[in-house]
């Protein structure tokens, strides 16, 4: 509710409004610097908000540290991957699921593995030493191990070959017809759209747009035309 952002002098989101009903799809959309990643970060606790209130499940996160966020269901898989490419995938996916009871962890690896099976022979290798998709398999393979409530997935096909786009898209798939409510901040539109059932386009750090995803297309046209036409 009216969150605003600011980096020292700067201010990168202007009193953004947005609610997101459970196990919804909502794509954020917008060009470069339309503030889409500053928003992620600050709704996970990684940036303060200036002004404004944020409210998950019933709970004011607005000031809340991000492992508390994340403790309470919310997983920002960020923009250049969420991984500690200096640990083995195997520990990667243990740090993961390090707050679920000592019981439930070992299945829940396994049920991350499953979901990407070339991550089950790559158990001991360094996660930095794989390719860019796998790591982005991995990073997903993290947030949906403890079946979190809301993701929030921050161009996740970033840099990617198109058969790994369709597995990331496949998993999100996935998590949405779990239940799991997703905000995705993606490049590739007509992707996201297909899969949200909302979409918000984000300008100058403002909310320009938002509606149903399917009468999103002339909106994003006109953004994407009116931002460049101001440059």
């Amino acid at each position: 509710e009216n969150m605003s952002v600011k980096y020292g002098p700067v201010q990168a989101l202007f009193d953004v409004n947005l609610t997101v009903n459970k196990g919804s799809v909502v794509a954020m959309l917008g060009a470069n610097g339309a503030g889409k990643s500053t928003f992620a970060r600050a709704v996970s606790g990684l940036v303060p908000v200036s002004a404004g209130k944020m409210t998950f499940d019933g709970q004011n996160i607005t000031k809340s540290q991000p492992h508390t966020i994340r403790n309470a269901g919310l997983t920002h898989v960020p923009e250049g991957r969420g991984i500690f490419p200096g640990l083995s995938v195997a520990d990667n996916l243990k740090m993961a699921v390090r707050g679920l009871e000592k019981g439930k962890r070992e299945g829940a690896i396994e049920q991350a593995i499953a979901m990407f099976p070339v991550l089950g022979n790559r158990r001991s290798q360094r996660a930095g030493s794989m390719s860019g998709g796998e790591q982005q398999m991995l990073a997903l393979a993290r947030a949906l191990a403890v079946t979190p409530k809301m993701i929030i997935a921050d161009e996740m096909s970033l840099g990617l070959a198109p058969m790994v786009v369709d597995a990331v898209f496949e998993r999100l798939d996935y998590a949405r017809s779990i239940g799991v409510t997703i905000i995705i901040i993606e490049q590739f539109v007509h992707r996201a759209l297909q899969l949200a059932d909302q979409c918000v386009i984000m300008r100058r750090g403002e909310v320009s747009w938002t509606g149903a995803a399917s009468d999103a297309e002339q909106a994003v046209l006109d953004s994407y035309l009116g931002e460049s036409a101001s440059v």
